[in-house]
């Protein structure tokens, strides 16, 4: 399993009830679409944070390098109306940075360090 992570910032007439729904939607429909799977959404509490880090933290999980090369193969193919959830929570968005992370020591390094 790989995390998918994004720390966002919203803009500022932005409402975050509204992007949290447009996310969740979006997030729902990917699932449905086998494209994902599990998600979660974050925000930072308390303004406690430095300053590297951003309001709102997305987590998701795919299965694979593969999979989440699929799933932006597949939404990069999607027809344009199709794409209504993900338009509405993008447009909200200040500024993101991603990063992809995976469990470690993952098991080839497990079965590698097994046979030392």
């Amino acid at each position: 399993m790989n995390l998918y992570h994004c720390m966002i910032e919203l803009k500022s007439d932005a409402k975050a009830l509204a992007f949290a729904s447009a996310l969740e939607q979006w997030m729902s429909e990917l699932s449905a679409r086998g494209l994902i799977g599990n998600w979660r959404l974050m925000r930072r509490k308390l303004g406690l944070a430095g300053s590297s880090h951003s309001d709102f933290l997305l987590e998701i999980e795919v299965a694979s390098m593969s999979a989440l090369d699929q799933a932006f193969r597949t939404v990069g193919q999607l027809p344009e109306g199709m794409t209504r959830h993900y338009d509405l929570m993008h447009a909200m968005i200040a500024s993101a940075e991603m990063g992809l992370y995976r469990p470690f020591p993952d098991p080839e390094r497990r079965e590698r360090i097994a046979l030392i």
